[in-house]
């Protein structure tokens, strides 16, 4: 592997970097539960003194997301913003950018993890049950665990041919799932891709993301950033556009990788980080 300084928790490197922008999954907990020391990791980084954002690839809102956080065990005074792709997304339609404009009756196809009901409407178009009938497609999320990718393929294939606009608010291609890992809506969104479609990718490692979060958090001066995930394709490749640096987290959908395995994964990607930490703990 390339040289990349090893910190056994962020303790160690807290007093070089003012901002810190944080993802949650893989990074602070798995979806059901904290990772060990996370939640008093990132309380003793806010008392320190560090400016805090947590910056997530999730379709839904950053309210949704701070309840969630919140049910978990942590305080909403534990982090200074949070900053997701579903609010960048809704931003970005907000601002007649893209072909189709929230209000305009349009009718809007919600491709979720299943917890989305009424997502469309949240955006501000009615909602479409079938590819035949939407003007819009929007892929917040994935079951992958649950849902094969032919069936996606299907949904899609006849929005796709009628050139219907798609935005991926979430561009993981890997996710967490109870089951294990599974493929997520940045895979489904390739898939759109090869179907013939447009999609407009919002998220990590895209520009508009670290846009939003540098102007919500104030920011002027990328370099004085640690950007921490659990993804090289997604974090570490965010970071790096950014200008900021990158510190790489061995839990989340790298847990158990092999030293040779991460090499060819920073080989495959094209960048590494340029910290390891185990897990984010102090």
């Amino acid at each position: 592997m390339p040289m990349i300084e090893q910190a056994n928790g962020i303790g160690e490197i807290v007093d070089r970097f003012g901002t810190w922008f944080v993802d949650q999954y893989g990074v602070l907990h798995d979806g059901r539960h904290p990772y060990p020391g996370a939640i008093e990791a990132l309380r003793r980084l806010k008392d320190a003194g560090r400016h805090i954002v947590l910056l997530s690839n999730s379709g839904r809102s950053a309210a949704y997301n701070a309840r969630r956080m919140e049910a978990l065990g942590f305080a909403r005074d534990s982090y200074d913003h949070f900053v997701t792709s579903g609010d960048v997304a809704l931003a970005l339609l907000q601002s007649g950018t893209l072909p189709v404009s929230p209000g305009s009756g349009a009718r809007c196809l919600v491709i979720s993890s299943g917890e989305d009901r009424g997502f469309a409407e949240t955006l501000g178009f009615a909602e479409a049950e079938t590819g035949d009938a939407a003007d819009l497609v929007v892929i917040a999320g994935s079951r992958g665990h649950l849902i094969p990718l032919d069936s996606y393929r299907d949904l899609l294939a006849p929005a796709a041919a009628r050139g219907v606009p798609a935005l991926c608010t979430n561009p993981d291609k890997i996710m967490l799932t109870p089951l294990g890992p599974a493929f997520g809506a940045g895979r489904i969104a390739e898939m759109y891709e090869a179907l013939g479609g447009s999609v407009t990718w919002v998220g990590k490692p895209h520009p508009l993301m670290y846009r939003h979060a540098a102007a919500t958090a104030g920011v002027e001066r990328p370099e004085q950033v640690l950007c921490v995930g659990d993804s090289v394709e997604h974090d570490v490749a965010g970071a790096r556009g950014f200008g900021a640096a990158a510190a790489l987290v061995r839990t989340g959908i790298h847990a158990g990788m092999a030293e040779d395995e991460m090499a060819r994964e920073f080989a495959t990607v094209g960048c590494a980080p340029d910290i390891l930490l185990p897990s984010f703990r102090w």
